[in-house]
């Protein structure tokens, strides 16, 4: 009998951790409920539910949560765990956004800790680190960058020269898909080792190439990067017309109506252009202006469109 004991011990153990792993799902609801709680000032409740997504999590998966997690407990004054998340992900999660950490508001119960500039130090470490590599980055995406605008311009001048619908627009054009397809390995791979770089770190048309190659992907993968995006744009790493764009074309794609009036359709039997589905059409340049778009009758002036919201609300504009 006595035999028996370790094994049945190890089983319970087993038992025991797998209960406490989260699945997928349950991280994110925990995630979410921790955010709603933030936000309504419930720090304490917020850092106690983020501890509870971590158990059984792959460190690599959570450093952005336990940040938020950090934020939350040293609003509570809970100095020690926020210190404890903070050291987590500047020593094992390699964090690197030190503008992020040395101005966020939330830590300034934190400043006159001994430990804070420990944290900065190993923060901007790792900025350095992930700096170091960037020249070879930078390089890479302006030549991604300009093989999708070549190739594009070229298709230009081929419809010009053949006709839209001709063999040679049909060839070019599938030479642009499979230059689109190695464009997107790239980016993914830049993406998910360093995130959406900044211009500031990589130059502008670097930049540029990420939005670019996810426009012109396919709908999983925009919506894969729509959220990459719009964290970018909120730390000033990307464009916020950049943003607009991608929100109107995958918007349209998943049978909605667009938002800022970006995206043109084309009637393929009469080849006239229209304003695609777009809502709340009598306000849409209020929306322009909070992205930095110019108004909508500038914008499709380029397409020989004029611009009447009551018409357009009626369907006497579109396709």
């Amino acid at each position: 009998m006595r035999k028996l004991k370790l094994p049945l011990l190890l089983l319970l153990m087993i038992f025991l951790s797998a209960c406490e792993q989260q699945s997928p799902e349950q991280y994110n609801t925990l995630v979410a409920e921790a955010r709603s709680l933030y936000a309504a000032g419930e720090y304490q409740e917020a850092g106690t539910t983020y501890s509870r997504a971590f158990k059984g999590l792959k460190e690599e998966d959570s450093i952005a949560h336990r940040y938020e997690a950090a934020c939350a407990l040293a609003r509570a004054n809970q100095q020690e765990k926020a210190f404890e998340q903070l050291i987590f992900i500047s020593k094992k999660g390699n964090f690197a956004d030190l503008g992020q950490i040395s101005t966020d508001h939330a830590f300034s119960s934190l400043r006159t800790d001994e430990r804070w500039i420990s944290i900065l130090n190993s923060v901007s470490d790792n900025k350095k680190e992930a700096e170091a590599g960037l020249e070879e980055v930078a390089l890479l995406l302006e030549t991604v960058y300009s093989d999708d605008q070549k190739y594009r311009v070229e298709a230009g001048e081929i419809q010009e020269k053949y006709g839209r619908d001709s063999e040679e627009v049909k060839e070019h054009w599938e030479l642009i898909n499979k230059q689109d397809s190695v464009n997107l390995i790239k980016v993914e791979q830049v993406l998910t080792k360093y995130g959406w770089l900044g211009a500031d770190l990589i130059g502008r048309n670097a930049n540029s190439a990420f939005f670019l190659v996810i426009q012109h992907a396919d709908l999983e993968t925009q919506e894969k990067y729509l959220p990459m995006l719009r964290e970018a744009v909120q730390k000033g790493a990307a464009s916020p017309p950049d943003l607009a764009l991608l929100e109107d074309r995958v918007a349209l794609r998943q049978g909605k109506e667009q938002i800022y009036g970006s995206q043109i359709g084309r009637n393929q039997e009469t080849g006239e252009y229209y304003v695609s589905p777009l809502m709340d059409p009598e306000n849409v340049n209020q929306r322009r202006a909070e992205v930095g778009l110019g108004p909508i009758e500038d914008y499709i002036s380029n397409w020989d469109l004029t611009w009447d919201a009551e018409a357009f609300k009626n369907g006497k504009t579109r396709e």
